[in-house]
């Protein structure tokens, strides 16, 4: 399989395990999250979980949103046994019913009092096998269903609330989005989408953060049903520990940007951060160099 955009990408060091700059005990020591709410769609596995385990680990409140409330009950109790004084509530909702995603905003914040940060984790990935036109047309809309229409039903709803907390949407891509990968055209035109999506958040409402994270090829359900072409070699607490980073102000530069969690984040400030800005980077757009 030949895979186009391989190359387009920053040129630092990669990491597969967390490092200094985003180690998440530095956000449990000092309790950064407290009096924080975190909603997370996708929550009751994988990325999703390992991110709610960190976000409550640092003191935050968590609303958790998935489509089974017995996979629901296991994360809340998982966090609970681990941290029995952890603030937690669970919605059931599939993130394509616009109703879903109303009532789990509208929930978290009547039984919270506002919202501060929306983590927009769940997604869709089919089997990487055959060429769309031999695959179900069905199955392929779905995909753009969950991953740009799921994304957008709860930023819709919880925009309002973020715009009162200035507040911050994490948007879980992938690094897909760059690419064109024969066989995977639904996903791939998905995460693109929701990339362009978050420089809209930012342009129409500025007091927002927003921020596309590609989290590496962890090994989850979902990435195991793709048989996609990148074994997986990331833990879950990378991307986890990303979103706290990007979600604590330590990073704003790369507001409505994508961003990899396998990239030395501390690199990329160090050596590329004048240049993201003034080029305004790591978003999509048509350049040809002069």
């Amino acid at each position: 399989m030949s895979i186009i955009g391989v190359d387009e990408n920053l040129p630092v060091k990669e990491v597969h395990a967390i490092y200094p700059t985003i180690d998440p005990k530095q956000h449990y020591a000092a309790q950064t999250f407290r009096g924080k709410v975190v909603l997370i769609t996708g929550a009751s596995r994988g990325i999703g979980l390992e991110s709610a385990l960190q976000y409550a680990r640092a003191g935050a409140s968590l609303a958790l949103a998935s489509r089974k409330q017995a996979t629901l009950d296991e994360s809340k109790n998982l966090i609970l046994k681990e941290l029995p004084n952890a603030q937690v509530i669970t919605f059931v909702a599939d993130v394509k019913d616009v109703k879903h995603a109303e009532a789990a905003v509208k929930g978290t914040v009547a039984h919270f009092g506002k919202l501060d940060i929306l983590l927009a984790n769940a997604g869709k990935i089919r089997a990487m096998d055959k060429p769309f036109a031999e695959k179900d047309p069905v199955g392929w809309w779905d995909t753009l269903e969950v991953n740009i229409r799921g994304v957008y039903n709860f930023v819709h709803y919880a925009i309002p609330e973020l715009v009162k907390t200035k507040g911050r949407v994490i948007i879980t891509t992938s690094i897909a989005a760059q690419l064109r990968v024969p066989t995977a055209s639904d996903y791939v035109i998905s995460k693109f989408a929701v990339g362009r999506l978050a420089e809209f958040i930012a342009i129409e409402y500025p007091d927002v953060k927003v921020f596309t994270v590609h989290p590496g090829t962890v090994d989850t359900q979902m990435s195991a049903e793709a048989q996609a072409p990148f074994p997986p070699v990331d833990p879950p607490s990378l991307p986890a520990a990303v979103f706290l980073y990007l979600s604590s102000g330590k990073a704003d530069y790369l507001n409505s940007r994508y961003v990899s969690a396998t990239w030395d984040l501390a690199e990329v400030e160090k050596d590329w951060k004048e240049k993201i800005v003034a080029q305004n980077g790591l978003v999509s757009k048509l350049s040809i160099p002069a």
